[in-house]
């Protein structure tokens, strides 16, 4: 096993100009939050979730220049796009593999050991159990509104109408819990 690569996620993304060494650190470093993620929101179905990570960790590649670790940890940059393609692949029924055919890549047979795989990388996820239950303990109000801003991926107009109150409203419930949770998963480390 090779020495720990200590580069930022930013240094890493900034360093990537085709798939290689540096995005092949982001991706290791990330698959087992992905992959939990994933497995959690398709009700562990193992191929579908090596499927939508493969396709999340294509998408991240291609929209790389767009990662501002201003606005956020890489680790939440990758949730929101699996939540996507998650949502996406619920409502079209298959998963899309866009970016991945944009960047050449060819998709992945998986056999039993890469299954397996699949369970063991994505047991290595604890923090999203964590993430789950810091979210839970959130007051109700700004768990909903939190929930259906970046699970849901609603915009602001519709949560205010299903939770019958403003966008300002809305939008000062999710700004509060994120920052809540920030501080609250950084207090961890």
């Amino acid at each position: 096993m090779g020495a720990i690569d200590h580069r930022t996620d930013a240094a890493l993304l900034a360093a990537t100009d085709r798939p290689g060494e540096a995005y092949a650190v982001f991706y290791r470093r990330h698959l087992p939050l992905v992959l939990g993620f994933v497995l959690r929101r398709v009700a562990g179905d193992r191929e579908l979730a090596a499927d939508l990570a493969a396709e999340v960790f294509a998408a991240a590649l291609a929209a790389r220049a767009s990662f501002d670790p201003v606005k956020g940890e890489a680790r939440a940059w990758l949730c929101t796009i699996a939540a996507r393609k998650v949502i996406d692949s619920r409502r079209r029924g298959r998963v899309e593999d866009e970016a991945r055919r944009r960047l050449g890549m060819e998709p992945v047979l998986l056999g039993d050991e890469d299954l397996a795989r699949v369970d063991d990388l994505a047991s290595r996820g604890p923090e999203l159990d964590e993430v789950e239950r810091l979210v839970d303990a959130l007051a109700p109000e700004t768990r909903d509104a939190l929930r259906a801003r970046v699970v849901d991926e609603l915009d602001y107009d519709e949560i205010a109408a299903a939770l019958g109150t403003s966008e300002s409203v809305v939008r000062k419930r999710v700004s509060r819990g994120l920052a809540r949770l920030r501080d609250q998963l950084q207090g961890a480390r």
